[in-house]
């Protein structure tokens, strides 16, 4: 005879699972943005899978190796290129004391309160090595980065040809009524889609305004300032400004009046606004997120992620609204179940 009752070993089981989950959270820590990315591809290629694999009947596994495979062609290889990239350009112009000399004194000439140049270039040191860590390095992060995208490829592989199967399992522990679960699947999807591929194509959008701007306009390297715009944009209203208006002012500092100016008109008035029209587009497609969430998740988002906190941070809010708002509505639905049954009760009185 056991000396525990059959409540208390059910007690003793929930502690023990809550206690090795702890554990297991704990040590997964360093891969939780490979688990995040998973659940990110895993709603956008969801879609897709459906339509091909169980709508066509094409062979479950081809499909599923065929989808990571343009994963891996249009997002994975272009973003760490594009790091690559980023993280030499900052390099050298940190290096290029010249430069940074030659632009203080041309500021200084603008600016009618002095500037305390040691203050500046040690503000700009700190800011080119913070932009630095953003970026992930495919020289000193190699072994992570591999290993972040073979877990997160090999969970994505798995979850997708046993698509119905995972998506039951959710259902079934999730600790949601089975509609809530239903309703938290469908608003995670479309938070999911405004967040990456609304906020995406909106940062896409304003970084090539931006290179374009300064490709038309003569500015230098514009396709690299184009990129860097985009990364900022994911931060609403403050992005593209940070690029264009230390750029335009430059200009106008170098006595290109009409470069400067001319950036500083198209940027306040169509690349801003811009953001404002394909949000109410997108909106009508997929749902809005509003710009307070996107700054907030945006802060959270960096110190935990790097550069992927600019969609990681916004994404997580989201899911985090998005679950007290499903518990709120099903303690209102308790409170009011349970009104009815006194009601009744009273009334059989």
């Amino acid at each position: 005879m056991s000396v525990f009752s059959y409540k208390q070993r059910n007690n003793i089981n929930l502690v023990i699972i809550i206690a090795l989950g702890l554990l297991i959270a704990y040590s997964l820590q360093s891969i939780f943005s490979a688990i995040l990315s998973t659940l990110v591809l895993y709603t956008i290629m969801r879609p897709a899978y459906i339509y091909l694999a169980e709508n066509k009947g094409w062979n479950r596994r081809f499909v599923a190796i065929s989808l990571i495979t343009v994963s891996i062609v249009v997002i994975i290889l272009p973003f760490y290129a594009l790091s690559s990239m980023v993280i030499s350009k900052i390099s050298e112009l940190r290096n290029n004391e010249i430069f940074f000399k030659n632009l203080l004194v041309k500021l200084q000439h603008l600016s009618p309160v002095k500037i305390n140049q040691d203050l500046i270039q040690e503000g700009l040191n700190r800011l080119g090595n913070w932009a630095t860590q953003l970026f992930p390095s495919l020289i000193s992060s190699a072994v992570n980065i591999i290993l972040s995208l073979l877990v997160m490829y090999f969970l994505l592989y798995f979850m997708l040809i046993e698509r119905s199967k995972f998506e039951r399992s959710l259902i079934k522990y999730a600790p949601l009524r089975e509609q809530n679960a239903l309703r938290f699947g469908d608003e995670m999807r479309n938070t999911t889609y405004a967040n990456v591929l609304g906020q995406g194509l909106i940062c896409l959008v304003q970084g090539s305004l931006v290179s374009l701007s300064f490709y038309i306009l003569g500015y230098q390297d514009p396709v690299f300032w184009g990129i860097i715009t985009t990364f900022i944009s994911f931060v609403p209203v403050l992005g593209p400004p940070v690029v264009f208006v230390p750029a335009a002012i430059l200009q106008i500092a170098n006595g290109h009046n009409f470069e400067g100016w001319a950036m500083l008109i198209f940027g306040f008035v169509v690349i801003i606004n811009i953001d404002n029209v394909l949000r109410f587009i997108i909106a009508k497609k997929v749902g809005n997120i509003h710009p307070i969430i996107t700054v907030i998740g945006v802060i959270i988002g960096i110190p935990l992620f790097g550069i992927l906190g600019l969609v990681f941070g916004p994404l997580l809010l989201s899911y985090f609204i998005l679950l007290v708002k499903i518990y709120e509505t099903s303690t209102l639905a308790s409170e009011r179940l349970e009104r009815i049954k006194t009601n009744n009760e009273l009334n059989e009185l």
